[in-house]
């Protein structure tokens, strides 16, 4: 179980990113079937299911101005917000969506598929948004490799040759920011806050560290 619910948006591998900091009052999760239906001779109405669908994902809050008792410890202006997700929309790529609750986890890659947003009447600078995400599975094109088959007739056969994509779901470092501890950073990315002992020993951490932690420092992170 999570220490606390907390949405985390991050891009290029944590290169960049946030903490939400005002929580959602719910998130909205949309996991459709795929399934079609044929009418068969003789044997009537038949029904195909295919692999599901991506899952979707939309929550609306609000980017402060001001101070509130249950906000994120770190908090930037509105602003700072808005851009960032405009910025990574121009860019055509996935972010990473990472949610930690009391009974399930999310962290998926994810496209961003809506962003509206206004500014509050009546409490300027703050910022309301809706954001909507839908899964992102990872993908490359298949190469097309040429070969010369030996026989008393030239032929040449084509066979496709698969590539792997790499999601890059677990980064091989992390840049500690403030308020970070080696179990939020086990969550943010590797998805399991239980997994900070594995950080402690990888980087070498005494456990006369853990408490005064230095930002910025670059940690290792576990395969």
């Amino acid at each position: 179980m999570a220490d606390k619910y907390g949405i985390y948006l991050s891009y290029n591998n944590q290169q960049e990113g946030f903490e939400i900091p005002i929580l959602p009052g719910e998130i909205e999760i949309s996991n459709g079937g795929n399934s079609s239906k044929y009418d068969v001779s003789a044997l009537g109405e038949i029904n195909v299911i295919k692999s599901p669908q991506l899952a979707e994902y939309s929550f609306s809050s609000i980017f402060p101005a001001f101070d509130y008792p249950f906000a994120a410890d770190i908090v930037f202006d509105p602003g700072y917000y808005k851009d960032l997700i405009l910025k990574w929309m121009e860019t055509k790529r996935p972010i990473r969506f990472i949610f930690t609750g009391s009974t399930f986890d999310i962290n998926v890659a994810a496209s961003i598929e809506s962003f509206d947003w206004k500014e509050v009447a009546g409490s300027p600078g703050t910022i309301e948004y809706t954001l909507s995400l839908k899964e992102y599975v990872f993908y490359r094109p298949q190469k097309i490799v040429v070969k010369k088959k030996t026989t008393t007739k030239k032929k040449t056969t084509t066979s496709k040759k698969k590539t792997r994509a790499n999601d890059k779901q677990k980064p091989k470092t992390y840049k500690l920011v403030s308020g970070d501890t080696l179990a939020k950073v086990a969550k943010k990315t590797l998805g399991d806050s239980g997994r900070w002992k594995e950080i402690q020993k990888l980087n070498g951490i005494k456990d006369s560290e853990l408490k005064s932690l230095k930002v910025g420092r670059v940690l290792k992170i576990p395969s």
